[in-house]
């Protein structure tokens, strides 16, 4: 079985966008497409419906082709369990309220057993201060939380998984 990825929705942005002229967010973008050349065949991809609604908005151009990508992926849903997880952390304030589609990703990723959460999103997702108290407060809920990183971060050799 290859290892499970959800795809929060900056990833699917950084794949997609037009070159930028920022040097940083050109390099992600960079990485983030050599990743899905090199190494999306080697996990199973997930979206959510959160993913859709987030990346359907902006130029209509642009939102056509994220949308076409997460068309092709297999979707998680936002159950009840993600979505009173999604609570949890903003209610013990472990994200602030404005971060609440954060959280829904986070719980979405949590509830459904996946290995791995990617995103660009580093300021609320993939935090290491912030990860931390997530992960006590989703083991004490009887859940394991999936490595949440970057793109850069699973670039790795197919022959690592072809066990």
């Amino acid at each position: 079985m290859k290892p499970q990825i959800y795809l929060e929705t900056s990833t699917i942005s950084y794949l997609t966008a037009r070159l930028s002229r920022d040097l940083i967010i050109a390099a992600r973008q960079q990485i983030t497409q050599e990743w899905w050349t090199k190494n999306a065949g080697i996990f199973e991809l997930y979206v959510s419906e959160l993913v859709w609604e987030e990346a359907k908005e902006g130029h209509i151009e642009a939102a056509q082709k994220r949308l076409n990508i997460i068309s092709e992926l297999s979707w998680l849903s936002a159950n009840e369990t993600a979505k009173n997880l999604a609570h949890s952390f903003i209610y013990q304030k472990l994200l602030p309220i404005k971060a609440t589609n954060d959280a829904v990703h986070i719980a979405i990723a949590t509830i459904h057993g996946m290995d791995y959460l990617m995103t660009w999103n580093c300021k609320h997702i993939a935090n290491a201060v912030i990860q931390k108290s997530l992960r006590r407060l989703v083991e004490a809920e009887g859940y394991e939380m999936p490595v949440i990183c970057t793109p850069e971060e699973l670039l790795v050799g197919g022959h690592i998984y072809d066990k």
